[in-house]
């Protein structure tokens, strides 16, 4: 049926017509100038509502055409290799190149931001909270009904906010990008079925970041939902097995990142790597002739095309860039394997510091006892030597203190033959002493007799102050065996009667013993 301008409105395919019949009810535009816009639109609904409400710019695909046009052409010239590098010889080398491959941006979505009032703001403002979700509930429920009435009888703010909705919205819930990711393999699969495909879990930064990393091509795929050529192109090319089978093989070190352009973070992607047709693939990789951290742009495939027409667009260009990732790959090789050897070189002279450091310490240690033995062995020989002074005062002193022996007439006299020890080299010595005499005092004269044998009698010195003497002997009698101790409280007469023989035998101090 044709129109006023002369469009047929039966050529048009049952998807251009539902996509006319809803852009003017949403616009009210004619058919004669709405089918142009929609033309120059690609049949895609959104682009066409937001051009007639925000107004056409201009067409970048009839631009970039004319100015291929008009790039001026030359005559034909025919040359030889030797006028060929002739010419190259007398031409002055350009002082700069610009890079070869088009920069590819790393896009981050932002992330869904939720703000929290102080909980005193919230108190306050809580009437006033309710109060407008009441009236945006009403106002909501009244601007869904009036969305039905026909365009003649709508109120044309109704009409202006379906378009600013459809331009601003498509419907979809930002989320992070991770769950995005997780939600567009969810919807490919629901919508195509089981699938090969290995899409990176993850949004696109970290895709490119990853590819970066690991010197790996990222295939950046992006599909719109409402393009005529997208399930076909799924179907039949990006779902082939030549497809499939090309993209999982590792040899070819591809990482597969995917879009729906409805979702916020594809929308981002597509818009910073100007895609102007669907189905969109373009292929990423470092590009280290231009930049030791820069990622190019090395392949874009646009539109619908054959599973062996994508193959070879990628592998050729795989082929042409792989040399170079794998000289990046053996450069960071030998610089690992160079960090890796002063790892092992700085790991080594640590241990050989670490052993020199506790060959010192134990040999600082063993001469710190060594000074410590020698200083305890020091003060124990000065102290020794302090204490065997003492004792030869004491014995000085208490020589001059012992009775002399009594005379043979005196009637309470006690006869004792001592059996002095084989140590002392006197033998058997006898002596008469009173019966008053106190063991003590027989112990003193036993502990004194090489000082009593001596001439001089004269006053020793005074008594050791603070000094406490130990007899090393035992003085007991021989029948029956009995010790004595050197007490002052008994006496000789006590326990020898008249006369007696005793033994001295040598003991060792306590302390000596422990020593």
């Amino acid at each position: 049926m044709p129109t006023d301008a002369g469009f047929d409105l039966e050529q048009l395919s049952a998807s251009q017509q539902e996509a006319l019949q809803q852009y003017a009810d949403v616009t009210g535009q004619e058919i004669k100038d709405a089918i142009p816009l929609l033309e120059r639109s690609q049949w895609n609904v959104q682009i066409a509502i937001a051009k007639f409400f925000d107004g056409e710019g201009p067409d970048l695909v009839a631009e970039a055409q004319a100015a291929h046009d008009s790039i001026p052409r030359t005559d034909a010239r025919h040359e030889t290799l030797h006028d060929t590098l002739l010419d190259a010889d007398l031409q002055p080398l350009p002082t700069s190149r610009r890079p070869r491959t088009e920069l590819a941006p790393r896009v981050v979505p932002p992330g869904p931001v939720i703000y929290r009032s102080p909980f005193l703001v919230t108190i306050l403002f809580a009437p006033f909270q309710m109060g407008y979700k009441i009236f945006a509930g009403i106002f909501r429920s009244l601007f869904y009904f009036l969305s039905f009435l026909p365009r003649s009888l709508r109120p044309r703010f109704v009409t202006t906010s379906i378009g600013k909705g459809l331009r601003q919205t498509s419907g979809r819930r930002v989320t992070l990008p991770k769950e995005t990711a997780q939600r567009f393999r969810h919807d490919f699969e629901e919508e195509y079925g089981a699938h090969g495909l290995p899409f990176f879990e993850g949004g696109h930064a970290q895709a490119l970041d990853a590819a970066k990393n690991d010197l790996k091509f990222l295939l950046t795929i992006l599909i719109s939902p409402e393009h005529d050529d997208t399930e076909s192109f799924v179907r039949n090319t990006l779902l082939s097995p030549e497809v499939v089978n090309f993209i999982n093989d590792p040899a070819n070190n591809i990482i597969v990142w995917g879009g729906n352009v409805l979702d916020s973070e594809a929308y981002q992607v597509a818009k910073e790597y100007s895609c102007l047709k669907y189905p969109f693939s373009c292929l990423v990789c470092l590009t280290p002739k231009e930049g030791s951290a820069r990622m190019g742009i090395v392949k874009r495939l646009a539109g619908p095309m054959s599973p062996e027409s994508y193959v070879a667009g990628l592998q050729n260009t795989i082929t042409k860039h792989a040399p170079d990732l794998n000289g990046v790959r053996e450069e960071r090789a030998v610089q690992a394997m160079s960090r890796n050897l002063r790892s092992q070189q700085d790991s080594a002279y640590e241990r050989s510091l670490a052993l020199d450091r506790e060959r010192a310490r134990q040999k600082k240690e063993a001469a710190a006892a060594a000074a410590a033995a020698e200083k305890r062995a020091r003060e124990e020989a000065e102290t020794a030597a302090r204490l065997q002074e003492q004792r030869q005062k004491w014995k000085e002193w208490r020589a001059t203190t012992i009775a002399p022996e009594p005379d043979a007439q005196e009637k309470d006299a006690v006869r004792l033959a001592l059996n002095m020890p084989a140590s002392s080299g006197v033998g058997r010595v006898i002596r008469r002493f009173t019966g008053t005499t106190t063991l003590e005092e027989l112990y003193a004269f036993v502990e004194c007799y090489e000082l009593l044998q001596q001439e001089s009698r004269e006053k020793g010195p005074e008594r050791p102050m603070g000094y406490k003497h130990q007899y090393r002997f035992r003085i007991a009698s021989v029948m029956p065996k009995e010790a004595f101790e050197p007490s002052e409280a008994t006496t000789i007469g006590e326990k020898m009667g008249r006369g007696g023989s005793l033994v001295v035998e040598d003991i060792v101090p306590e302390d000596e013993e422990d020593d």
